[in-house]
């Protein structure tokens, strides 16, 4: 550790360019895949009918366990299934997109926001953070 802070002194330069680029990544990543919503966030949105739920895990996935009333639309088959969508394009209502770990959610918000879906967000962490909130899941 003390090695650590020598070089961090004799190279300040270095040091502050390296931080300067895990801040710059953070904020990209952060904005890259639009707005959040919290599970708790979500179950207010859902008790306000204020919510249309889109899991894109695969089948296997989903089969072992969904958010009631989700609309199962894999990554892979998104762009195809996209019209399914369309009549929540104008309505007041928030598109949440919901994966395995919230990792690939945002690919799928900017795919629905190229095709002019304004109203869409990624659970954060997607439905491991569901579940680590304690919160119910349905299987068939």
């Amino acid at each position: 550790m003390d090695r650590l802070f020598e070089f961090v002194v004799n190279h300040y330069i270095l040091a502050s360019l390296f931080v300067a680029f895990l801040i710059a990544i953070f904020i990209v990543e952060s904005r890259r895949g639009g707005a959040k919503v919290s599970s708790q966030g979500l179950v207010s949105l859902m008790n306000q009918d204020k919510a249309v739920i889109v899991d894109i895990r695969d089948r296997k996935d989903f089969a072992e366990g969904h958010i009631s009333g989700s609309i199962h639309m894999p990554l892979s088959s998104l762009k195809s299934r996209i019209n399914e969508l369309s009549k929540f394009k104008d309505k007041d209502v928030q598109i949440v997109v919901v994966d395995k770990m919230g990792q690939h959610a945002a690919m799928a918000v900017k795919q629905l926001n190229a095709e002019g879906f304004e109203n869409v967000e990624r659970l954060n962490g997607g439905i491991a953070d569901w579940q680590g909130a304690n919160m119910p899941l349905v299987k068939k």
